[in-house]
This record gives C-alpha cells, structure tokens and sequence, in this order.
C-alpha cells in the first residue's frame, strides 16, 4: 500500500466507531488476513457517504487489477459485501449473490455481512484463498 493509501485507511479505522454487529473487527480481520498472502497489495479507495473499498491484487496477476474486493457500505451500521470475479471462486453452499456485470463490469459473487457471523467468516475466507489461488494463475 501506498503511504498516501496507508494514511487514508488508518485515518478511516480511527474514526470507525464499533458496533455491537463487530463489522470494524471483521473488516480488520479480513484486511490482516489478505495482508499476509504472499504477494498480494492492497488498495484503499474511500468513497465517503458511499463506500469504502479494500482492494487486493495479486503480483502474478495480468489481466485484471483485483481479484476481491471488500466493501464497507455506508449505512448505520455499517455492513460489509465482498465481491469476487464469478470465475475465480466456487460457491458450493451458495450464500452468494450473483451479481452481473457486479465487479468492475464483470460477473461477481457477493457476500454481504451485516454481523459477526464466524462461520459466514470462514466460508468467506475459503473463497479469499480460492481466489488468491486463481489471481496467482492469471
């Protein structure tokens, strides 16, 4: 991340006030554990009143510039949705949403999580390291 990136979401976590729903720890955790996979950088674009993303892509990859994205959609409370490219996961419990054209104009899964939920977490988890694996092949 970029020092200015690095500022922006520092400054962004500060000023997140947790809820009891736990969103601000399940978005630090899922920020942690996509910051230690080899490889990967992460990227931080606040959308104030909208959104604010946590991109990652992988070194290897070529064709496109993330291969998750996590969402903290601004509403009270805050809420999170992680989008993957369609291709690069499985869903094989399907507790996606199918979005067309949903991530940078391609077809997505979506997970929205709007509460700690441990195994929605780990379920999610699987999906992030499938599609690190897929952004690795790329």
């Amino acid at each position: 991340m970029g020092q200015e990136t690095d500022a922006e979401l520092s400054t962004f976590i500060a000023e997140w006030q947790e809820t009891p729903e736990r969103n601000k720890e399940l978005f630090m955790h899922f920020k942690d554990y996509l910051a230690q996979k080899p490889g990967v950088t992460l990227e931080f674009i606040p959308r104030p009143g909208l959104t604010y993303s946590l991109r990652a892509v992988h070194a290897a990859q070529k064709k496109r510039g993330l291969f998750v994205m996590v969402d903290v959609i601004e509403d009270t409370p805050r809420w999170l949705s992680v989008c993957f490219y369609g291709e690069m996961i499985t869903d094989p419990e399907e507790q996606g949403a199918f979005v067309p054209e949903g991530l940078l104009g391609e077809d997505a899964v979506c997970f929205d999580i709007d509460e700690w939920d441990a195994e929605l977490i780990q379920y999610v988890k699987t999906r992030l390291d499938e599609a690190w694996h897929s952004a690795a092949a790329e």
